[in-house]
């Protein structure tokens, strides 16, 4: 037992730390798990063009495409593997990481123990190996981190969180593992609840999809079956907000944050409303209302997001509103299909 104590200790004592210290003009060293989902891939871009294409190491356990490949360095990273999480974060001398492997909520509910498996036991590994070679990590909450006995109009910051998905427990299980880490070992943890967020990619499986799917819908098939009601109001805001605020909130000094968990936001609207802004541009669209299971998860999240906590500790202040986003979709999702062919 004493040797095994000393053993311990010394492995501890030889274990190399690496931060980003933006102060000393050097960039840090970034990897992105789970880059292949809504996000990863426009992260990336967007951290690349800010800190340097080398600097970003996109990873997933998917094969990429060519033009992925070609936009900057790209890893196999199985966040189940503690040890291959180890090696990339010692190889590449990593200073972030950036935590979005998740399955969403209406996928989640489909597949529970994949779900608990990726969002729970991953979410334990990343945090584990930030605490060990003292990483900066960000990992992503949602508005699913919120359940029917929270608040609605509006949802604060610190308030009941009780959900009924799988992806909401594990994201209310993050928030409050990555906390504890930082009050009890030091851990630079940071985390903002996002709303749904909107980018001309396919939808993902998550149930604010709706207002990506119906942008998809109109320009193939000029008509969409909306899976919610009309009048279902849900916090939203454009992927070019989410990334600013993102990177913005990865550089704050940790003297300015209050918190270690944000909500932050850009609008709120229903399908009936998007669908009307919309309507300027695709006067010929077609709208029709089905709901199904998706409709009670919505039904349970918040419908107007209080994000003034962030707006006073950073500055935060969303750019896109709800026409700049619809003429942002608009052009992108109609170049992103003739890209495509179809």
């Amino acid at each position: 037992m004493l040797l095994r104590n000393f053993y311990r200790t010394a492995v501890r004592c030889n274990v190399r730390y690496y931060s980003g210290n933006l102060a000393n003009n050097k960039p840090p060293k970034i990897l992105i798990t789970g880059g292949l989902g809504q996000l990863g891939v426009e992260c990336a871009k967007y951290l690349r063009n800010k800190y340097g294409r080398e600097n970003v190491l996109l990873s997933d356990i998917i094969k990429p495409s060519e033009e992925i490949v070609n936009d900057g360095p790209y890893l196999f990273v199985d966040i189940l593997d503690f040890k291959g999480l180890q090696k990339i974060v010692v190889d590449h001398r990593v200073d972030w990481l950036i935590h979005f492997s998740a399955l969403l909520s209406a996928i989640g509910e489909q597949n529970v123990p994949l779900a608990v498996r990726v969002n729970i036991e991953g979410m334990h590994n990343v945090i584990e190996l930030a605490k060990q070679y003292r990483l900066r990590v960000f990992v992503p909450s949602t508005i699913g981190a919120f359940g029917p006995d929270s608040p609605r109009n509006p949802t604060p910051n610190v308030t009941i969180q009780r959900p009924r998905t799988i992806y909401g427990v594990s994201k209310v299980h993050a928030e409050l593992l990555g906390e504890y880490y930082y009050y009890k070992f030091g851990l630079d943890f940071r985390c903002l609840r996002f709303p749904g967020v909107i980018s001309s990619d396919p939808p993902g499986g998550g149930t604010t999809d709706y207002a990506i799917a119906i942008f998809h819908d109109m320009f193939r098939k000029g008509q969409y079956q909306c899976y919610l009601k009309p009048d279902t109001r849900l916090p939203m805001m454009h992927v070019k907000d989410a990334l600013r605020a993102l990177s913005e909130y990865l550089e704050v000094p940790n003297e300015r944050l209050t918190r270690r968990v944000y909500n932050v936001t850009s609008m709120s609207f229903t399908p009936e409303e998007l669908a009307e802004a919309m309507s300027k541009y695709v006067p010929e669209m077609r709208i029709t209302y089905q709901p199904d299971s998706r409709q009670e998860i919505a039904d349970s999240w918040p419908q107007v997001f209080d994000d003034s906590e962030a707006r006073r500790d950073w500055n935060w202040k969303p750019e896109v509103d709800l026409d700049q986003l619809v003429r942002l979709m608009v052009k992108e999702v109609k170049e992103k299909i003739a890209a495509n062919g179809f």
